[in-house]
């Protein structure tokens, strides 16, 4: 059973390289034409494109988003339901900077490598499309409207400066501030104006007055995305967008709770009024470790190292978190090289030939791993075990 299973795990890899050249051409178009949140409408084609022609069933504009979508392959009956998730927004100016060009062609790379070398595999391997992770939380729209609720188990491969199958991330939700004042002249009428600008700097330094207050693991950043209109009016529009973090959603709440008592308060205190809005709320990371543990072995299994987690700091956030309270999933990350995410250099990385070899990894480990849980009843009862006990510990402690 052990070699038999080694072979047809050959046969998944080999079906990767026959597709290499492919998928690493889907994945450069997708890196040269990069777009934003909720407008990838040229990756969402380029992805779909091989689904359709091996067969896959593709609804586009699934969960009322245009830009999302869901392939299905129904192997044979009886096995799981197996989702790995495509991503595909790119970050403003600096394009694809998150390496988004080939988490989505990895996904795509391995559900087509399932159906090639194993026809009759037991199970259901989908391929969801989910936009907007960078700026949106396409996942979180996603998971409110029950794409998630019926799926087994769920993963994606991230491209990183090491490999890693166990890296947490934070809560977090997005915030603008709008500061409403009086216009006046600066220098003949200032006692007329009400300066917005103020309100908004004071807001500033309140927030970090308020950091040596929080936990360690609270990271705030913001900038000013409006501060004016010219330096001889008194500002009477201002605004900020800031991104808080915690630990916990329910951490995140106290930020929450606290940073916008501070703005609202710093602006009263000039005499300005101020608009707080957020966008939706990323869950914390609920990592399925006896999954990961699965991923971490088809990597080794690849001759791949796999490095241990930071255990302080170094992490980030993203609405796979959300989906991790609905399902077990994992979220691992494979190396391309030393560079730092959200940055041109990882950009560059992402679309260069070792970005592309670890494209090939990811598709292979994604693909192999999907392979186990549908062919092992053992191991996918593990994984459904801890995400199920996962639960009822939460729902105790809510």
């Amino acid at each position: 059973m052990i070699r038999e299973k080694l072979n047809l795990k050959e046969r998944i890899k080999h079906a990767i390289e026959e597709r290499d050249a492919e998928l690493g051409e889907i994945a450069l178009k997708i890196h040269t034409n990069p777009e934003l949140s909720f407008e990838e409408q040229k990756a969402v084609e380029w992805l779909t494109a091989p689904l359709i022609q091996a067969g896959f069933q593709v609804e586009k504009g699934i969960a009322n988003l245009e830009t999302a979508f869901r392939a299905t392959w129904e192997g044979t009956p009886g096995g799981p339901t197996i989702a790995l998730l495509a991503e595909y927004d790119a970050l403003p100016e600096i394009g694809h900077a998150c390496g988004h060009n080939l988490i989505g062609t990895a996904a795509v790379g391995a559900a087509l490598a399932l159906k090639d070398s194993c026809p009759d595999l037991p199970g259901r391997i989908v391929v969801l499309g989910t936009p907007a992770e960078e700026d949106g939380g396409g996942k979180i729209i996603m998971c409110q409207k029950g794409v998630f609720d019926n799926i087994d188990a769920v993963m994606l491969c991230h491209p990183h400066q090491k490999t890693i199958v166990l890296r947490g991330g934070l809560a977090c939700v997005d915030a603008t501030f709008k500061f409403f004042g009086k216009q006046s002249h600066a220098s003949s009428a200032p006692e007329k104006g009400i300066s917005a600008l103020d309100a908004l700097i004071n807001s500033f330094v309140a927030i970090n007055t308020l950091r040596q207050f929080f936990k360690e693991d609270v990271k705030i950043h913001g900038i000013i995305s409006k501060g004016g209109d010219a330096p001889n009016i008194v500002p009477g529009f201002c605004e900020a967008k800031f991104i808080l973090r915690a630990s916990t959603v329910k951490e995140l709440d106290v930020v929450r709770e606290k940073v916008y008592a501070a703005v609202r308060n710093s602006a009263k205190a000039v005499g300005a009024l101020v608009e707080v809005s957020e966008g939706l709320v990323y869950a914390e990371r609920n990592n399925n470790k006896e999954m990961a543990m699965l991923f971490q072995r088809n990597l080794e299994l690849m001759g791949i190292e796999v490095s241990e987690p930071p255990k302080k700091g170094g992490i980030g956030s993203s609405d796979i978190g959300n989906v991790g309270q609905v399902t077990a999933t994992i979220h691992p990350y494979i190396e391309i090289g030393d560079v730092t995410a959200h940055t041109p250099e990882f950009c560059q990385a992402a679309g260069s030939e070792k970005g592309l070899k670890a494209l090939n990894h990811a598709a292979k480990a994604l693909a192999m791993t999907a392979f186990d849980l549908c062919i092992d009843s053992d191991a996918l009862r593990r994984v459904r075990e801890e995400f199920e006990n996962w639960k009822k510990k939460r729902n105790v402690e809510e």
